[in-house]
């Protein structure tokens, strides 16, 4: 046994958070994405991971989440091997908003979010006023309950997001993977996403992993950011911490002022003007 990588059952293993990826090396076929990238969740926090597009930002969530088996290194969930772990174990521990959902034909908003319960069913538990209520609350929270009779394939895209991420409500899992959350909705909307997950965040304890495009709106809503550009980690951290002007420059190639968010004094992106980023990077030099 290689001694990187100790015994999973080692009981003197204390891993620091629930969740991490541990020099992992993940692709499609031959198409490598990232190489001996590691990253740390911090437990009970709201992190968001950000980069240009194309970066890894999705395919590190599916290696979290265990829809990507990692070609070398590994994905621990509280400190084992996530491949090893049993699937109802780990869909009763971690849930995943995938970034595209495809739901069954004919089938029910109440009956989607109701298969968020399905890892808590057994032979020797069945449906029960709790699981009712649950999928209730879920609906209720994402603004769906009015939607409950009506078949998934007749929303719009908006709706079909809400739907989905209240059948992860309704999973009731201690961590929660959403990738591009946001995806279809409006404005408004977005913002409900994103106060419902720093509800859970800060109300509930959960620890949530999200991966957006919006930076404002990461920057406004994460309490730890994980930066990517070609599949390594350019900067992890806080974000008063991680986003700044050089940081924005390096990682999305975007001439910027970073200044306070005049509403929650979180960082604020603001490009600069067309004419000043039209202008080579070193001109004053020259």
């Amino acid at each position: 046994m290689s001694a990187s990588h100790p015994d999973d059952s080692d009981p003197r293993r204390s891993p620091v958070n629930r969740l991490s990826a541990d020099d992992v090396t993940l692709a499609y076929d031959r198409r490598v994405i990232a190489e001996r990238l590691s990253v740390e969740i911090p437990d009970h926090s709201f992190t968001v991971i950000v980069g240009p597009n194309a970066c890894g930002k999705s395919t590190l969530l599916r290696a979290l989440s265990r829809m990507l088996r990692p070609r070398a290194g590994r994905v621990l969930l509280d400190g084992q091997a996530i491949q090893s772990l049993p699937a109802r174990k780990v869909a009763r521990t971690l849930g995943l908003l995938p970034q595209s959902s495809i739901a069954p034909d004919g089938i029910t908003v109440g009956d989607l979010v109701g298969r968020g319960r399905f890892p808590h069913q057994g032979v020797l538990r069945q449906w029960s006023a709790e699981d009712e209520r649950v999928v209730r609350e879920s609906m209720e929270r994402t603004g769906v309950a009015g939607l409950a009779d009506r078949y998934v394939d007749e929303l719009s895209g908006g709706q079909r997001q809400r739907v989905w991420i209240a059948m992860a409500l309704a999973q009731q899992t201690p961590l929660l993977l959403l990738d591009e959350p946001t995806t279809y909705l409006d404005i408004q909307h977005q913002i409900d996403v994103l106060d419902l997950c720093a509800e859970l965040h800060e109300e509930e304890g959960r620890t949530l992993v999200a991966v957006l495009h919006d930076l404002n709106h990461a920057a406004r809503y994460a309490t730890h950011l994980i930066a990517l550009r070609a599949g390594k980690v350019v900067a992890a951290g806080a974000p008063k911490d991680v986003v700044t002007a050089g940081l924005v420059e390096e990682v999305f190639g975007l001439r910027c002022q970073v200044v306070d968010d005049p509403e929650t004094g979180t960082p604020l992106v603001v490009p600069a003007a067309r004419a000043a980023r039209a202008r080579p990077a070193f001109d004053e030099a020259s």
